[in-house]
């Protein structure tokens, strides 16, 4: 009896966790009148077995609980179950968020997967473009988020307004755009009409725009003094700095008193450096493998070293040198000189490369895979991902297809071990695969579909210049899902963990 007791109450309390959820289950036949029902949704389309939504889930969960007082929803589908309703909304892989504003106004996602980032996404969507500020709600729109930008226009500066509006209508998915045109509150805030202030809980605190208000200018503005003179790199932050345009200097060091140290030796470096580069320190503790990707020795701290970030190009410092405030100085002058090589790490050519699959490396690259004569199918793979292991006879399979074929000189399959060879592509996972079609190299597609021999044959007639097709031999069932999990390289832990960002 007591065992039933128990049990029952496990229940009980299973069933009071369920139902204290913030996120709303959604299936076809309620999807349309919540989504109707609500200005703002946040839908998750997910699936079970998937790894990354597991991991996504606990986050969700809080973010939900933290919107839920603001009147923003998250709602969730589960894909195996409601399969019409994701196809009907375009979902491709696992999870797929997407911003609702009413069933004809859809956006995807943009953010981190972390509460804190689902939270001020969600608060930014949920607010206009452009928010009227005053005297009685300024402070509090200050506090709307770690950055908010006010405009202060005189009412007859018409012009400056749409300008405004252009960029905020822009950028709405990164910050919380303010309007006044009270004189008095300008003069309060220190500055004269047409003006922008930048609010921030770091640094400084704040920034002034006073140039002619132009789209582009005020766009270099936001994005240079939204960025922390010295940030962090983690793996909230990591794609904003890999998509912020210019190079990032990285700070390696082990505890939080040395990363403070030797941030405060080069923060003047930074300061007369911002907006050419970025500069962010790093826990080597915890992300330490990540110095390989930079060519760097992964277990001797501290460590600097400079990352090209559109052509991901390596500029390592030597690691046998101290890091001080004049050498990094100098190493940094000499890079934005164009005086310093770029580090290129690269497996052997090998000595015969006749097999159905192209092994590439970082020395002939360029050779194989940017031929523009051909289109070329690469795997960009890591030897311990469990998925890449998986895909690896049907990767064979289809480069043998392809050999025999009448396209034998047309299409190259190929692979490249993204974690011993320097590429120009930023791989966020493993495994990646691209095609790169002949007479198109800049137009590279990137695969999403299932990993399956006759999916990835159909992508290569689809995507490429010469419309390749060819037959499978057998009809051998695959096992692959029909859409594919978004992966991640921290994600693929098969012998080794790997803590990456």
């Amino acid at each position: 009896m007591h065992n039933i007791q128990k049990l029952a109450f496990g229940l009980l309390a299973a069933a009071a966790v369920a139902s204290a959820s913030d996120v709303e289950v959604l299936k076809k036949d309620t999807f349309d009148d919540f989504i109707k029902a609500n200005d703002v949704v946040l839908a998750e389309f997910y699936a079970p077995w998937c790894g990354h939504c597991k991991a996504l889930a606990p986050e969700y969960e809080d973010a939900a609980t933290q919107l839920k007082d603001k009147g923003i929803k998250l709602a969730k589908v589960d894909c195996t179950e409601e399969t019409d309703l994701c196809q009907q909304h375009g979902v491709e892989g696992y999870p797929t968020l997407k911003v609702f504003r009413g069933l004809d106004n859809v956006s995807p996602y943009k953010g981190q997967r972390k509460a804190a980032a689902i939270t001020s996404y969600m608060i930014k969507q949920s607010l206009p473009a452009v928010s009227g500020v005053n005297k009685e709600n300024l402070e509090d729109f200050k506090k709307a988020d770690k950055v908010v930008l006010v405009a202060y226009v005189s009412p007859t500066d018409k012009a400056s307004r749409d300008v405004f509006e252009s960029v905020a209508e822009k950028l709405r998915d990164n910050f919380p755009f303010g309007f006044s045109n009270e004189v008095d509150l300008a003069e309060a805030e220190g500055v004269t009409q047409p003006a922008i202030v930048l609010y921030k809980d770091f640094d400084e605190g704040k920034s002034t725009f006073t140039a002619k208000f132009e789209v582009e200018a005020i766009e270099k503005f936001a994005k240079t003094a939204s960025t922390p003179l010295i940030g962090e790199v983690g793996p909230e932050t990591y794609s904003d700095y890999m998509s912020a345009g210019i190079p990032l200097a990285y700070i390696f060091a082990e505890t939080p008193e040395e990363r403070k140290e030797l941030s405060e030796a080069i923060k003047p470096i930074a300061e007369a450096q911002r907006g050419v580069i970025n500069f962010a320190t790093i826990d080597a503790a915890a992300y330490g493998a990540h110095a390989g990707n930079l060519n760097l020795k992964a277990d001797k701290f501290p460590a600097f070293a400079i990352q090209e970030t559109v052509k991901n190009q390596k500029f390592p410092y030597d690691q046998e040198k101290k890091i001080t405030h004049d050498d990094i100085k100098a190493f940094v002058d000499d890079f934005v000189a164009g005086k310093i090589e770029p580090s290129v790490k690269s497996e052997p050519i090998p000595e015969t490369n006749d097999g159905p699959v192209a092994v590439v490396v970082a020395k002939n690259y360029e050779q194989i895979v940017l031929d523009d004569t051909k289109d070329v199918l690469i795997e960009f793979y890591a030897p311990w991902c469990g998925h890449c292991k998986s895909l690896a006879p049907k990767y064979e399979e289809l480069g043998a297809l392809y050999a025999k074929s009448e396209f034998k000189d047309k299409v190259v399959i190929a692979k490249v071990d993204a974690t011993a060879n320097d590429v120009p592509d930023e791989i966020q996972g493993f495994p990646t695969i691209k095609l790169y079609p002949a007479g198109a190299k800049d137009k590279a597609v990137t695969y999403s579909g299932a990993r399956t021999v006759e999916d990835l044959i159909k992508f290569i007639a689809e995507n490429g210049k010469y419309k390749a097709h060819v037959v499978e031999e057998t009809e051998e069932a695959s096992a692959a899902p029909a859409a594919s999990e978004s992966s991640t390289a921290s994600a693929e832990t098969a012998e080794e963990t790997h803590d990456e960002l």
